[in-house]
């Protein structure tokens, strides 16, 4: 049995390992075109032998398109016996897709056949066909753009053909040229071209869609050449030649060799080194002479140049930009006007500070290497003496005594500019009025003023940082020409939270007015924090504070105002503003033995800061004092206490509910008719005598030991009843209360206790009245 079970499974693995491979030999798949439109429908058919009797009778075939599978097959079986089913894809939407013919076998499916699908565009007609005659490699270039992509392999061929005339009449053809895969260019050998006849030149696209061509080109091949550039260099210099002029440059170029045979013109492009200035093109260059000399540039300037040539006056093609030459300008002498200013010094006035900016009179007034100061002798002739020679804009010199007027000129290599004469006058004009200066923003001062009368010719502005220095070398200056100018607008060197001292002078013919001065700020800060509060005396209800004001900072604003600021325990805070030349102050009204939070503000125009805290207490009160409040409080609780007693007793309806009036025996009616002798002994029971009741004294339960009268009268109360019986006292009374105290030894031997004694006014009840009541009856009454 186990032998048979295992012959069965090699047979089932032997069937699965040869199965398919029969299955893909009974179907195949039959397509109308396996190329299409992007987007065209598609039919496709599978057959299934009849020979495959391994299947089904009736098998049912799937179609799958690349991984989907595709509904809408329809199955028939045909006269032959074989089956067959037929699909039509509506949209073929994929470039390159696989359409597969299956069964279901098993678990899986199996493909019998499949086929490839693609489906593109045709080709586009190509455009913008050129061609170039290269003399170097001898051979006609053509270029093409190929056009949109058409998802198919598609073939590019360069077509031409020799004509004889404007390429009507079709000649020798030409072999095609075909590019690499994909490139949109090909070249035609030398050995093809006739160079001065025109040929016929298209391009043809083709794939499996269709084919495309390009409108035909006709040409010379000459027409089309393009030339190598020459090579662009400077010019030798030369004994006999004259120097290049200010601003120009000299150029000379050699020619390609292959075109020396050919006319040609040329021109040139150049642009300074520096910045990101455009090219500038210069052109047609002679040809004759192959050297040029460029002028118009700017002097002392490095230029980068290049050349470029045609064929001319025949069709060609321009060359390629030469490589760069770099060249640098000649300098020009400066043309500027230099506009001076002087001053002497306070402790040695012939020591003179003179001043100069140059002003530039041309758009190219050549770039200054330096400056000098000379002085003509008068004596002297034709003999200059230099007092200075510097490449700042200011110099300091000792002024001879003979001399009254100097020489400035500016100078470089090229040579010097005309002289501008410094005359140092002593006269004095008229000073300008009501100077003043104001921040327009963080970066920049307007000074205003009242010109003087007549009118000055100029102003000289001069701004700095102050205090100033011993060195003047940081302090900016500018000359307004203009006499009737009421202000300028000082925006160099300008910056803010800095103190600057403004001085403007005005300038007459060969003299000059008093400088008049004025400082400002472009902007001012606030405060960087506020003085220190210091406690210089304290009480009980006040507090003293001082402090010390900061010392003004170059940039803070001045301060405007005090403001102090206190908080109690319980967070209620007060304030109050002071003035800025405050130093201290006093706070009243605080409570005693109470903490305080107080800091100081101080607050100028551009802002506020606040300073630290300080914590103080105030003092409490002292002994003394305590004791005289403690005093007049409890005066004060006592002549409460009085006049609230006094009201109560002459206020009989509360003075009852308080204190209950309890009758008194004396006063009582029962005196009215009880005998007068009763008023002086006191009312007797029958055979006993008893004074009157005026207080009792109750002895505790457990002291009952019994009384020496208690065993031997006791036959004389009987008559009583029996809850009045017990509380009756035994003996005469008025022998009691007649013995004197000192005959306390007689009750001792008779066994009774101390308080038993009888005094009058005063009874011991023994025992104590059960659960603790005392009844009391009128004597009377028991009777």
């Amino acid at each position: 049995m186990a032998r048979l079970r295992t012959c069965s499974l090699t047979w089932a693995a032997l069937i699965i390992l040869l199965l398919p491979g029969s299955l893909e030999e009974c179907g195949h798949i039959n397509v109308s075109t396996p190329i299409v439109h992007l987007g065209d429908p598609i039919t496709a058919s599978c057959i299934i032998k009849q020979n495959c009797s391994h299947l089904d009778l009736e098998p049912q075939i799937l179609w799958r398109l690349g991984a989907e599978l595709q509904p809408g097959g329809r199955q028939q079986r045909l006269s032959d016996g074989t089956q067959q089913s037929t699909i039509t894809l509506p949209h073929l939407n994929h470039t390159r897709a696989f359409l597969s013919c299956c069964l279901n076998w098993g678990n899986s499916l199996q493909i019998l056949d499949q086929v490839e699908l693609r489906a593109g565009y045709p080709p586009a007609v190509p455009g913008n066909l050129s061609c170039l005659m290269n003399l170097t490699t001898s051979s006609l270039i053509c270029q093409w753009e190929p056009g949109p992509e058409t998802h198919l392999p598609t073939s590019f061929a360069l077509k031409s053909f020799k004509s004889r005339g404007n390429c009507q009449t079709q000649g020798d053809s030409i072999l095609d040229c075909v590019p690499e895969d994909g490139q949109s260019h090909c070249s035609i050998p030398r050995r093809h071209l006739l160079l001065y006849q025109n040929m016929g030149i298209w391009v043809q696209a083709e794939n499996a869609l269709g084919t495309s061509m390009s409108p035909q080109l006709c040409l010379e091949p000459m027409d089309v050449v393009k030339l190598e550039p020459p090579m662009l260099r400077t010019m030798d210099p030369s004994p006999e030649a004259a120097p290049p002029q200010a601003g120009c440059l000299q150029l000379c170029w050699e020619p390609w060799q292959p075109a020396l045979h050919i006319n040609q013109k040329c021109e040139l492009r150049h642009k300074p080194q520096s910045g990101e200035a455009s090219w500038a093109l210069v052109g047609p260059l002679p040809l004759e002479a192959l050297r040029y000399e460029l002028c118009g540039l700017l002097p002392a300037t490095a230029y980068t140049l290049q050349i470029r040539c045609i064929r001319w006056p025949l069709p060609g093609h321009w060359s390629d930009w030469s490589p760069s030459l770099e060249l640098r300008t000649t300098e020009r002498a400066p043309t500027v006007r230099l506009n001076t200013w002087w001053r002497q010094r306070q402790l040695d006035p012939r020591t003179v500070q003179l001043f100069w900016k140059p002003v530039p009179l041309e758009e190219d007034s050549g770039q200054i290497q330096g400056y000098v100061v000379s002085w003509r002798p008068s004596g002297q002739a034709g003999a200059i003496l230099p007092l200075c020679d510097t490449t700042e804009l200011s110099c300091t010199f000792p002024l001879p005594s003979e001399a009254q007027e100097v020489a400035l000129v500016a100078y470089n290599s090229a040579g010097t500019s005309r002289p501008t004469p410094v005359v140092f006058s002593e006269s004095r004009g008229p000073a300008l009025t009501r100077l003043h200066a104001m921040a327009r923003d963080p970066h920049s001062l307007w000074v205003g003023w009242e010109p003087p009368s007549p009118w000055p010719q100029g102003y000289v502005i001069e701004w700095g940082l102050s205090p100033p220095s011993t060195s003047n070398s940081n302090k900016t200056w500018r000359m307004e020409q203009n006499g009737s100018a009421t202000g300028f607008l000082l925006q160099e060197n300008i910056r803010p939270f800095q103190l600057y001292e403004i001085t403007v002078t005005p300038l007459y013919q060969d003299a000059m007015g008093p400088s008049q001065h004025v400082y400002a700020y472009s902007q001012e800060m606030a405060p960087c924090h506020a003085p220190e509060l210091h406690l210089k005396h304290i009480g009980k209800t006040w507090a003293q504070l001082e402090w010390v004001p900061e010392p003004p900072e170059l940039g803070k604003s001045p301060l405007t105002h005090y403001t102090i600021f206190w908080t109690n325990t319980q967070n209620q805070s007060f304030s109050t503003i002071l003035n800025a030349s405050s130093r201290g102050f006093v706070l009243h009204g605080l409570e005693p033995a109470s903490l305080y939070h107080i800091h100081l503000m101080a607050a100028s125009q551009a802002g506020a800061t606040n300073g630290t805290v300080l914590t103080l207490m105030t003092l409490i009160p002292e002994g003394s004092e305590l004791h005289i409040l403690l005093g007049l409080f409890g005066l004060l609780l006592l002549l409460s206490c009085l006049c609230g007693t006094a009201w109560l007793c002459c206020s009989p309806s509360r003075k009852n509910p308080l204190w209950p009036s309890v009758p008194d025996p004396a006063h009582s009616s029962l005196g009215s008719w009880v005998p007068t002798i009763m008023e002086e002994e006191a009312f007797q029971l029958p055979g006993l005598g008893m004074p009157p009741i005026t207080k009792l004294t109750v002895l505790e339960e457990d002291e009952k030991k019994p009384l020496p009268w208690e065993s031997h009268n006791s036959s004389e109360t009987c008559g009583l009843p029996t809850l009045v019986q017990t509380y009756v006292l035994q003996g005469d009374p008025r022998a009691a209360s007649a013995q004197p105290q000192s005959q306390s030894g007689t009750s001792d031997q008779a066994g009774a206790p101390r308080q038993s004694s009888y005094f009058k006014d005063q009874i011991v009840l023994h025992p104590a009245p059960p659960n603790g009541l005392l009844y009391l009856f009128p004597i009377t009454s028991v009777l």
